[in-house]
């Protein structure tokens, strides 16, 4: 019988996140697969394992997988690991279970920490239905283009973002997703200085500008998706109309955009042509 991969998630922030079974498990293995062995190191120094490292990351990981798959052949485990969270959310170790799955290794999952699931459990925003999506490029031109990609998307969707790119991102989803799109950031989560925010794009964006969102640390972005009443123009005329005879066309437009996930300058744009068509 071969040894078993277990897939161990390891925490975001709070090295007390770390559950009771990944420790066991950690300890019993013979080998730690981690994406950085020295991050991975004081992680195992804190909770007093000695288990042996070695390094998988996204440069090694077809070479190294070869290596595991052979131990694990042999009859011994081996722990998965990641930097943070849980190991294949935006990090290496698709080879190696591709590799194992082909083998006939037996595959476990340790479930624990996520930045995911961490976020959208405070977040705010509907949870039924989403979609994770990860760093975008960061060229922007080619991250411009995966955002039009999701325009019309109606799931809540999820993205990572560095400190570095932060600002020049929520410019982007502005553009895309229009000002008053709802949204969340969660930054440094479960860390000594985590914040969690929700507001509109257009709101996120000038606290991050101002420091009120401080610019260090790690952001998980959520952004609400667009509702199916939003995609229908229809629906949207009517809205508007409804609105035209109470608010001036500014801020008609502007609660429309609020409502609908829609750009306020093309609401508004609209509501003119509606009313000069009625007139």
């Amino acid at each position: 019988m071969s040894g078993i991969l277990y897939v161990v998630a390891t925490p975001i922030g709070n090295l007390e996140d770390l559950t009771q079974r990944a420790r066991q498990v950690l300890a019993a293995v013979s080998l730690i697969a981690a994406e950085d062995t020295r991050h991975t190191g004081r992680l195992l120094m804190h909770i007093g394992c000695k288990t042996r490292l070695l390094a998988l990351h996204d440069h090694n990981e077809e070479k190294v997988a070869d290596d595991i798959i052979a131990i694990l052949l042999g009859g011994e485990s081996v722990a998965l690991v990641s930097d943070a969270g849980t190991p294949l959310v935006s990090d290496p170790g698709f080879r190696l279970l591709r590799a194992a799955h082909d083998n006939g290794v037996v595959v476990s999952p340790v479930p624990g920490a996520s930045a995911v699931t961490a976020a959208l459990s405070v977040a705010g925003i509907a949870t039924d239905r989403f979609c994770f999506e990860g760093f975008l490029p960061p060229k922007q031109a080619a991250r411009r283009e995966r955002l039009a990609d999701l325009v019309s998307e109606s799931r809540t969707m999820i993205f990572y973002e560095s400190v570095h790119r932060i600002g020049p991102f929520l410019e982007d989803l502005t553009s895309a997703f229009g000002e008053q799109r709802l949204a969340f950031i969660g930054r440094e989560l479960t860390k000594l200085h985590e914040q969690c925010v929700q507001d509109s794009l257009c709101g996120l964006r000038e606290r991050v500008e101002s420091g009120d969102i401080v610019g260090k640390g790690e952001f998980v972005v959520i952004v609400a998706g667009t509702s199916d009443e939003a995609e229908s123009p229809l629906e949207v005329d009517r809205l508007l109309l409804a609105l035209q005879p109470h608010l001036a066309a500014k801020d008609a437009a502007k609660v429309a955009a609020e409502a609908t996930g829609l750009k306020r300058n093309e609401l508004y744009a609209r509501l003119l042509q509606l009313k000069s068509g009625a007139e």
